[in-house]
């Protein structure tokens, strides 16, 4: 095997996590590592859920979300298709109504 080609290894390496600011060793090539996520912090060992918003996807989906509930609920207050369906005939029968009312005042 090859002499001195292999980086270095450090068996206490202190790693930093940004999330909690824990510092904890660990082995590494490396002397210091910074790290999103621990144990200590991460959801899955913690069972706390944390919100990561990455230019604003989490507000975003909390507007759509309000939105689709907005419309579903008019949408509930709306009649059935029958309904709507008589209150179009309705209308179109006092359209042509007026309308023949004005031919006969044309003539």
């Amino acid at each position: 095997m090859k002499k001195d080609i292999h980086p270095t290894y450090h068996p206490d390496a202190k790693m930093t996590c940004s999330g909690c600011d824990s510092v904890f060793p660990s082995g590494s090539t490396t002397e210091a590592l910074s790290v999103e996520t621990c144990s200590q912090c991460h959801p899955f060992y913690t069972g706390k859920q944390k919100i990561v918003d990455s230019t604003g996807r989490v507000d975003r989906f909390k507007k759509i979300s309000e939105r689709a509930a907005k419309t579903k609920e008019s949408r509930a207050s709306l009649a059935s298709k029958e309904e709507k369906n008589a209150k179009r005939q309705e209308k179109k029968e006092a359209k042509e109504s007026v309308e023949a009312v004005q031919e006969k005042q044309a003539a």
